[in-house]
């Protein structure tokens, strides 16, 4: 089976899309030298939030101890980015997860979080040079022995950047943020951002969906996509099946939108969306079999939009039998030469999409 960057054909028009540039910003930049003990204050109350991108912890008992001995000995410390969200006001962590995370670890007392199996070892700073003076302190041992070298810890100030859009109102500018500055210094996939920032019901409902036994078939893959790209075609049949009509390039930006719009969805909505989904991939799955997407190398993106939509736009005509032969049909769709045209450039220009979706409800049903 496909994995990894085989699982999703490669497209030019596809990449491209992903990488353009989003609109331009309105935003405010601004420093705020917050100590530490303020940051663990905030991180305590749940107003420094770690996006569920950044949420595993890679830094080892060693490096942590050194990034505190840095406060300890008044060595600089790199900043941290925050990103103000709207609404809530929590600083959302952009960069600098890791030394924060390590600093709240050391307050606490512990290296790592509690657990109801097994409590984390004692934070002591490991790693140091023998000579030292804080080798093998922690926290509680600099409260009850050096006072002042634990109130130099407590003030210490750990320079940060808080960034604040202003305009448009929204917060999609944090896309270009991650885009730009993430401490994996990889550019992350559309669907890995969405996944942070619109955190809610329907981002949840979406990676639910995404393990449905139907569609991981249609995928070609029991594993997950570990950039989310497979979560993020089951948005994108969703918003082209719902809002096709209001459809501009580039498709980042249509998906972030139609995204936002759902984030908080009702239960109503989120169950019409589950029921269209697991009906459309159950349908695709009967009439087509196994990684019929899968045209030429992986899953074609464009192949799958057009034919999901038509398949969700007749499911009634097929659960009543009224469409037989369905398997040959697609066949001819992918062997005709225009629908081949629309599949293989161009294929998020907005011209395009309307016309490969209707010349694949054409092809399948008549």
């Amino acid at each position: 089976m496909p994995r990894g960057k085989d699982a999703i054909e490669r497209i030019a028009s596809e990449e491209d899309d992903n990488e353009v540039s989003l609109k331009g910003y309105d935003i405010l930049t601004y420093p705020a030298d917050f100590t530490l003990e303020g940051l663990v204050a905030k991180w305590k109350k749940g107003e420094v939030k770690i996006p569920s991108l950044q949420r595993r912890y890679v830094w080892n008992q060693t490096r942590a101890s050194k990034l505190i001995e840095s406060f300890l000995m008044g060595l600089p410390v790199p900043p941290v980015f925050f990103y103000l969200e709207r609404g809530t006001n929590q600083l959302l962590v952009v960069d600098g997860h890791q030394r924060l995370r390590s600093i709240a670890y050391f307050f606490s007392g512990k290296f790592g979080e509690s657990r109801k199996t097994n409590e984390p070892p004692e934070f002591s700073l490991v790693g140091l040079n023998e000579k030292s003076p804080y080798a093998g302190e922690t926290y509680a041992s600099l409260k009850s022995e050096n006072p002042a070298a634990l109130n130099k810890l407590n003030n210490s100030v750990m320079r940060s950047f808080v960034v604040k859009q202003l305009e448009p109102s929204d917060d999609t500018s944090i896309f270009q943020i991650f885009e730009r500055l993430n401490t994996g210094g990889v550019i992350l996939q559309g669907q890995e951002i969405r996944n942070c920032i619109y955190e809610g019901p329907f981002n949840k409902s979406l990676n639910k969906l995404n393990r449905y036994k139907a569609w991981r078939t249609i995928f070609g893959s029991e594993s997950e996509d570990k950039r989310k790209r497979d979560v993020e075609l089951i948005l994108r049949f969703l918003a082209l099946h719902y809002t096709l009509k209001t459809y501009q390039k580039p498709m980042k930006q249509f998906l972030n939108s139609f995204m936002r719009s759902n984030r908080k969805a009702s239960t109503e909505t989120l169950t019409e969306f589950e029921t269209l989904f697991k009906r459309t991939a159950d349908a695709v799955l009967s009439h087509l079999g196994p990684k019929p997407f899968h045209i030429r190398a992986g899953l074609n993106a464009a192949v799958f939009d057009a034919t999901f939509t038509a398949f969700a736009k007749h499911l009634n005509r097929i659960d009543q039998g009224g469409s037989l032969g369905l398997r040959a049909k697609f066949n001819a769709l992918t062997r005709n030469k225009k629908f081949d045209k629309y599949v293989s450039a161009a294929t998020t220009d907005a011209e395009v999409i309307p016309q490969r979706i209707a010349l694949a409800k054409r092809t399948l049903f008549g």
